[in-house]
């Protein structure tokens, strides 16, 4: 995007070039598998300045650029971040991820935006890879870039790359979240996807509808936040509605919440009928129930607000449907399962209960396992489909994807680290994230690829009101740009 159509909350950010590419990222859609528009753009961008860009089968973008003079035989460099979005949004915003832009704000310093994500996971890092394609004054031998898609569902497009595509032995991805922080190992995982078909029953002529929704959680990323302890809408909205059957027997119509596998649910919603006696003290036993909620969750969930509205219904689930759904989404496990041995201070295995869409006839849920060690994920992912199996309910594992093993003996680990302590006279950590990068799918494609990973500090990604330390993204960039200089 030229500078003299930036949109006034960019005019005056540095490093200019990063946040002019960071722009066009915010005016472009690019939810997970409809990044086509924007990967069309920058695959324009690319050839008209000269540079090799190609889409591959599985759509991922791949962009060369020549070494600068006397470069050439400098090992080449992988640059790597994936260009779909999480979109997340709260319920009052009319937002539409599929046509509108990310309206950003400046606050003290962060970029931010407030009722939707950002997108700074991963646009600051496709943002950064951008500039470095187009920097003239760049010192850097043969460089890769690979834009993949996909990431947030599923990780398509690393699945999907093809073994001898890319010629660099080194790789620098740049979808982390804290700066200061190199890392070497991520979790991997896979997917518990559940479908049981109901049977209804007539909502009865005494009965009563209404909605009760539970809102204004923080949400966050399922792996990066999974060990804060926040509030899950889903998890706790049941346990609203088995305590308030246990006192008002209920009839449940639907449910939903949660709307992206990789983040922690925000809201929830459930639609049922109660007798008109029982309407008459719902009110005040929702109040008497989001207090002692608030106070379990103190300090953590400020937020938290359970709201009554009207709602209407023709069917509901038969009663066995609704016992079988409630008990076994109150049963069923979502946070930490186990902290890591070997990595102290790390999770180890967790999963999360992100999505569930019930319905008079049947419905659906999703969930997400992460871990550090294969067999840890299958494991988890196997008790879930167990636990479910119990009462006939059909539970389908999915999308398995590697871990990305550390090797504490990388020399691109050494050069970042002595690059870092040179250019910013402090120490850098190493770290091993619990959350899935495509480090591991793409390392077991390439083996013997060095990989290091590192980002701009991010707050709340896959979340709204997701932001980015400003500062922060200067300072990525000067280091990207330091440590390319110094590979020999």
């Amino acid at each position: 995007m030229s500078p003299a159509n930036l949109p006034t909350v960019f005019l005056d950010l540095q490093p200019a070039a990063v946040w002019a590419h960071f722009a066009t990222l915010c005016e472009t859609p690019r939810a997970s598998k409809a990044e086509g528009l924007l990967r069309e753009k920058l695959q324009r961008w690319a050839v008209a300045r000269g540079l090799s860009a190609a889409v591959d089968a599985a759509g991922n973008l791949i962009i060369r650029k020549a070494a600068s003079p006397g470069r050439e035989n400098v090992p080449a460099v992988v640059l790597q971040a994936h260009l779909d979005m999480v979109c997340q949004k709260n319920s009052e915003s009319a937002h539409d991820f599929s046509r509108d832009p990310i309206c950003p704000v400046l606050r003290d310093g962060w970029l931010m935006a407030d009722e939707t994500t950002l997108g700074a996971d991963n646009g600051i890092g496709v943002a950064l890879i951008l500039a470095a394609l187009e920097a003239q004054d760049l010192v850097h031998g043969p460089l890769e870039a690979l834009l993949t898609v996909d990431e947030e569902a599923g990780m398509g497009g690393a699945r999907g790359l093809a073994s001898g595509v890319l010629q660099g032995r080194l790789m620098l991805n740049l979808d982390t979240e804290e700066w200061g922080e190199f890392y070497l190992g991520c979790a991997g995982g896979l997917d518990v996807n559940i479908e049981r078909q109901g049977q209804t029953e007539p909502l009865l002529a005494d009965l009563q509808a209404c909605r009760i929704s539970l809102r204004g959680l923080r949400g966050g990323h399922s792996g990066v936040n999974i060990h804060e302890e926040r509030g899950n809408a889903i998890k706790l909205l049941v346990r609203v509605l088995r305590e308030l059957e246990a006192v008002f027997p209920l009839r449940l119509a639907a449910l939903q919440g949660g709307s992206a596998r990789n983040a922690l649910p925000r809201e929830a919603s459930a639609t049922l009928a109660l007798s008109a006696e029982a309407m008459q003290v719902l009110p005040q036993w929702l109040a008497q129930m989001q207090a002692s909620l608030r106070q379990e969750l103190l300090g953590v969930e400020a937020g938290l607000q359970l709201e009554l509205s009207n709602a209407t219904c023709v069917q509901v689930m038969a009663p066995a449907e609704q016992a079988v759904w409630l008990a076994s989404l109150h049963a069923a496990p979502h946070g930490v399962y186990r902290m890591s041995r070997q990595v102290p201070g790390v999770v180890e295995t967790s999963n999360n209960l992100g999505m569930v869409d019930l319905h008079p006839n049947g419905g659906t849920c999703n969930f997400m396992v992460r871990s550090l060690l294969d067999s840890g994920s299958t494991a988890l992912a196997d008790e879930i489909v167990s636990l479910f199996a119990l009462s006939g309910t059909k539970a389908e594992k999915s999308g398995y994807y590697p871990g990305w093993a550390p090797n504490p003996a990388s020399p691109l680990l050494a050069l970042c680290q002595s690059v870092y302590r040179a250019e910013f006279a402090a120490e850098s950590t190493v770290q091993v994230i619990h959350a899935g990068l495509e480090c591991g799918i793409i390392g077991a494609k390439y083996p013997g690829l060095d990989i290091v990973s590192f980002g701009p500090t991010i707050r709340g990604a896959h979340a709204p009101g997701e932001s980015v330390e400003v500062a922060s993204v200067g300072r990525c960039w000067h280091l990207l740009r330091s440590i390319l200089a110094a590979i020999n």
